[in-house]
């Protein structure tokens, strides 16, 4: 992609549809899996910080920065549950890449759209190791924005055909399955978690309110199960019986983060968890046995979302949906930015 120095390419909420529309959503959900799964075989060689979090009590507005040493990386993500009321969405989102060498910005894409793409990415990647083998059934607790990128995931990578949904709205439910008519699903919508967990090999909560909340018990967990518990995300939000935890082999993204946002947060601090990254790698085991329960414990984490500005980029060179944003000062002598504003003003009067 060869651009001016001051001009950075911008993907629009529009250009970042029109993209994944290009591509086709389940073969970006598998190359974006792939960017995930490269980068975490090189974990070590990333920054590593838990996200930089302001609290209020509608919510949360947090900073996610990594980099790898010569691409920087960040998303600027909110989750607001109580938007929704106001016909707002509960996450919103925006990433930057820059070059590490000259501090420059290289990307800046919407990521409301792309979050929810790597979440559900890094859902699958996550049960490519921990689910049982050939599983195809999956229930979805929580029919919200995140469901059908859960459902395409998880069908795309691992095969899943069979959904069993459940929400408290009904209409959230319905609204999923007519929006995975046409994707090869057999849906099966419960009026009930008991329901939905019967039969299911995986289990996906993804609820938003932002309370320690009991969405699934331990007596609905049977022995083989994978749980992929994507809602408890932030400090005082949880969605699982502290009974599940102790039953569960546990697997986590970046510990001192999940530690404060994730499920663990019921359990000592000492509590033994392992980093995906280390079963990617191939240096721990994931499932060990079929009976086995594991949790992956997600809260998202900045390579994550370092990967997906990564594989955006990477896409632009031969998709390009993106426009060209004025943003950084380029002068014609470096230490002379005042002269350009003299130069802008001349041309103004003239």
């Amino acid at each position: 992609m060869s651009l001016k120095l001051n001009v950075v390419p911008f993907v629009s909420v529009d250009s970042m549809m029109k993209l994944v529309n290009a591509i086709g959503i389940e073969r970006f959900l598998v190359e974006l899996a792939a960017c995930i799964e490269a980068d975490f075989r090189r974990w070590e060689n990333f920054d590593k910080t838990p996200r930089v979090a302001s609290h209020s009590a509608e919510g949360v507005i947090e900073l996610m920065p990594t980099s790898d040493g010569e691409v920087y990386g960040f998303k600027y993500v909110n989750g607001h549950p109580k938007n929704t009321r106001d016909g707002r969405q509960t996450v919103t989102a925006f990433g930057v890449l820059a070059d590490v060498s000259t501090g420059y910005p290289v990307l800046l894409t919407e990521m409301t759209i792309l979050t929810a793409l790597r979440t559900a990415a890094m859902s699958a990647v996550a049960g490519k190791y921990l689910a049982p083998k050939g599983a195809r059934t999956m229930a979805v607790i929580g029919n919200g924005a995140q469901s059908e990128f859960q459902a395409l995931a998880f069908k795309a990578l691992l095969g899943v055909d069979r959904l069993r949904l459940y929400d408290i709205d009904r209409a959230a439910s319905l609204r999923c399955a007519r929006n995975l008519a046409g994707y090869g699903f057999d849906v099966t919508i419960c009026s009930t978690v008991e329901d939905a967990v019967q039969g299911a090999e995986i289990v996906t909560t993804v609820t938003a309110d932002k309370q320690n909340a009991t969405i699934l018990t331990d007596n609905l967990v049977g022995a083989g199960v994978f749980i992929n518990g994507v809602g408890g995300d932030c400090p005082g939000k949880t969605e699982l019986h502290r009974d599940i935890l102790l039953r569960s082999g546990i697997f986590v993204e970046y510990t001192p983060q999940t530690r404060i946002e994730g499920e663990i947060q019921q359990l000592a601090p000492d509590h033994p968890v392992t980093e995906l990254w280390e079963v990617i790698a191939g240096r721990k085991e994931g499932r060990t046995t079929e009976a086995q329960i594991t949790l992956f414990d997600s809260v998202g984490f900045a390579i994550e979302d370092f990967s997906a500005l990564r594989y955006v980029r990477s896409q632009l060179q031969t998709v390009p949906h993106y426009e060209e944003l004025d943003l950084l000062a380029d002068p014609d002598e470096p230490r002379d930015l005042f002269g350009m504003l003299l130069r802008a003003q001349a041309a103004q009067a003239a």
